[in-house]
């Protein structure tokens, strides 16, 4: 057999995490690390290394009945959860289905390569499962970061990155994630943003270099998590990641927390806001902004010739000065 070469990248590190003080010191450290000791009493870990059928009937045990988050791909998807030939759609479907009989197809369609494949996705515990969440607790993480399954075949989920931290727990089969940098993204040729969560266009398991010839740029900057049951992969925030589901059966319980609040103060929104007030323009007008942008959010001097006391929003951003311009940017969209 060809050996797979994304199974001869650099692996990321290891490391254990006893406290929430232990996860900001590796968040602030900006790499992706595989945690050992995360999840290592819970009973749902317990079931998953049992069997298939012990983690179903675990999860059945908690299940309050409403319809679970299920997505489906066709046999000729290879279990690839990516686009369509089609931007503007995707090479699965979702519905919401009971939990109990969406075990039971993933059960039949491990057995029947016909099946296609079907997996439940952020499903959440919180609400769907408390007995779960309960017997199995996260004490690392802040009490907003919410649970939720991931449950499946061999899926293969194609490039894309997430706006929150993320704690990836494996419960069941194995799991490798391939990792790039978040500066990586002018090479990973992501697809359109009017159809999220944006994916990569590259097959990274067998990447057309003809077509996508910077992703050898991308490959060379990437990591690799390969995740046993019991392990947890710590991710910061815009990190790119394609995931494989390696088994026939599959379970992950991840967590996001740490996004910003929606609205002005939204990295996001201002990427959006820019793309409206500034890429239109000419270029010559668009170097100014990037030397305005440059020097004043990305350096960390461009005021330094200003008093402290009258640097304004241009200087150190207290309470008082962000809650005038969140007010400012809100009064310039009721105008617009």
């Amino acid at each position: 057999m060809t050996a797979d070469p994304i199974d001869a990248l650099p692996p990321i590190a290891t490391a254990t995490a006893r406290d929430s003080a232990a996860i900001d010191a590796l968040l602030a450290a900006g790499e992706p690390v595989r945690i050992t000791d995360a999840i290592a009493g819970w009973p749902a870990l317990a079931a998953g290394r049992s069997s298939p059928a012990a983690l179903d009937a675990y999860l059945r045990r908690h299940d309050c009945g409403a319809p679970a988050p299920v997505m489906e791909a066709a046999p000729a998807a290879g279990g690839r959860f990516g686009y369509a030939a089609d931007l503007r759609e995707f090479s699965f479907t979702k519905r919401s289905r009971p939990l109990g009989e969406t075990l039971d197809r993933i059960a039949r369609a491990a057995d029947d390569p016909a099946a296609g494949t079907i997996a439940i996705q952020m499903l959440p515990l919180d609400a769907q499962m408390p007995g779960f969440v309960t017997e199995n607790p996260m004490p690392l993480l802040p009490a907003s970061a919410k649970p939720k399954l991931w449950l499946g075949g061999r899926v293969r989920t194609q490039i894309h990155n997430d706006r929150d931290h993320n704690l990836a727990c494996v419960i069941a089969g194995c799991r490798r994630f391939l990792l790039f940098p978040p500066d990586q993204v002018a090479n990973l040729y992501i697809g359109p943003l009017e159809t999220p969560p944006p994916l990569s266009l590259v097959d990274p398991e067998a990447p057309d270099f003809e077509r996508f010839p910077r992703f050898r740029e991308a490959l060379a900057a990437a990591l690799v998590a390969e995740l046993a049951p019991g392990d947890a992969l710590l991710l910061p925030r815009y990190w790119w990641h394609h995931v494989v589901s390696r088994d026939r059966h599959n379970a992950m319980v991840n967590y996001w927390w740490g996004g910003a609040a929606a609205g002005p103060g939204d990295p996001h929104d201002a990427f959006l806001a820019a793309l409206l007030a500034i890429k239109p323009l000419p270029p010559r007008e668009r170097a100014y902004w990037r030397a305005m942008v440059d020097a004043h959010v990305f350096g960390d001097d461009g005021a330094a010739h200003i008093p402290p006391r009258l640097q304004g929003v241009l200087g150190q951003m207290t309470p008082a000065l962000r809650a005038a311009l969140r007010q400012r940017l809100k009064a310039a969209a009721r105008q617009s």
